[in-house]
């Protein structure tokens, strides 16, 4: 090779050797620090690809493993209520059979009935307050929700009136659907100026007024002033507010048209549950709302809960809860039976039905809570096949994308005595052009 000045091929051959051994130690440096062996999709794209989806499917396992954990908290606090309800249960059978006793006489009775009554608006209560972050697990305690598509063409969700909720310890009789009683709306502006609406119940003439124990007429008045317009509690648009009316048991939800009928009042009581302000009459006419029969209760919502990686139904773990309030326990499998609400002790022959009534309600439950333990074996068996699953998963990703230190540590060293020999090598062949200075001496 001949010797000049102006190129040094030499230098250059070395330089682009130490590059590329620079290069390569630098990437295997990059490995070896972030322990992968697929830093980049340079490095292999299609095991970047699949390590990828990989990782991603294994992330999900684990929060569908603690999906599972979660529906089998929310079970065990259904199975924990069912628990208590059955030891209501048990004492309520042994008054029952207490009370059948020919030896008592219905004034003894009326005290064991006093005791029977508050322990079935016990097992109501409970089932009502059981839940799991709002979700009611045990039945929404004996009372009839009604939605607005059945509240009828009196009053309407038009007129504000979302949603009615009777509670099971409403003093109005239940009725049937054929001849329910009765819930009179009436709205009137007082002396004062204040807008009252008042809930009358009537039997199902519309005229005969219902009696409290203490024969007392049913019913109750709420100031709705401040829900007309301007008012501090005027409900915007998609918005609901409730009105509580506790002495008859019930739970009034009205919407953003509820502004209407409070504006719409004159001295005399409103005839019009219309959003036309202009219909408004002097004449006293009031609407009306058939009562539903309040030993029926609000059916659950199924809850469905994902445990799995993919949208696929499989993936997916539905819960179906049956509800075991005074209102359902004691209707059996047919849902014809009497229930538990509905039965008393207040002489020997009811308390004699109520032995079976109660027999039944403990059959009932016990049915429900066979079929929460289901629910909680099968939920183990998904989270074995999940802790197997994730973990061979685990396996083939790490397969693809974790990195051999050992093999990578001596990959690097080799890179290294490459770098330190190029730059060697190159130092050597800056040298060689100082060779031509001695031919110019």
């Amino acid at each position: 090779m001949s010797l000049n000045i102006i190129s040094n091929y030499a230098a250059n051959v070395a330089h682009r050797n130490l590059t590329a051994s620079d290069e390569a130690a630098t990437r295997s440096l990059a490995k070896l620090s972030s322990g992968t062996r697929v830093v980049s999709a340079r490095d292999d794209a299609a095991s970047m690809a699949i390590g990828a989806r990989l990782n991603a499917e294994s992330q999900s396992l684990k929060t569908a493993t603690v999906n599972v954990g979660q529906a089998n908290s929310m079970l065990q606090i259904a199975d924990g209520g069912m628990a208590t309800i059955d030891n209501v249960l048990v004492r309520m059978k042994s008054l029952a059979v207490q009370a059948s006793s020919g030896n008592l006489s219905d004034t003894e009775r009326g005290f064991l009935n006093d005791e029977y009554g508050n322990l079935a608006e016990e097992i109501n209560r409970i089932a009502a307050t059981t839940n799991f972050n709002g979700v009611q697990l045990l039945g929404s305690g004996g009372g009839t929700e009604v939605k607005a598509t059945a509240i009828g063409t009196d009053v309407t969700t038009a007129s504000g009136i979302q949603d009615l909720t009777f509670s099971s310890n409403s003093p109005i009789p239940p009725g049937t659907d054929a001849a329910g009683n009765k819930i009179i709306f009436s709205m009137e502006e007082n002396a004062a100026g204040s807008k009252i609406l008042t809930l009358s119940a009537f039997a199902n003439d519309g005229t005969t007024a219902l009696l409290d124990g203490n024969g007392n007429a049913i019913t109750q008045s709420i100031d709705v002033t401040q829900f007309g317009t301007g008012g501090s509690q005027t409900i915007g648009v998609g918005q609901t507010a409730e009105l509580n009316f506790d002495k008859l048991g019930i739970k009034l939800k009205v919407n953003e048209n509820f502004v209407h009928p409070v504006d719409d009042t004159t001295a005399a009581q409103i005839n019009d549950w219309s959003n036309d302000s202009t219909a408004n009459t002097t004449a006293a006419v009031d609407r009306t709302i058939e009562l539903r029969p309040t030993s029926s209760s609000a059916a659950l919502a199924d809850v469905d809960f994902q445990i799995g990686a993919s949208s696929s139904t499989n993936d997916r773990f539905t819960v179906s809860l049956s509800a075991v309030d005074a209102g359902t326990l004691g209707k059996g499998a047919t849902g014809t039976g009497t229930a538990l609400q509905d039965s008393d002790l207040d002489n020997q022959t009811n308390a004699q039905a109520a032995i079976d009534i109660v027999g039944n309600a403990i059959n009932d439950l016990q049915s429900a809570r066979a079929n929460i333990g289901v629910y909680q074996n099968r939920l183990d068996f998904a989270a074995q096949n999940l802790s197997t699953t994730q973990e061979n998963t685990e396996a083939a990703r790490s397969t693809l994308m974790d990195l051999d230190v050992a093999s990578e540590m001596t990959k690097f060293s080799s890179k290294q005595v490459l770098v330190q020999s190029g730059v060697a090598m190159l130092a050597q062949a800056n040298q060689m052009p100082q060779n031509l200075l001695r031919l110019l001496q």
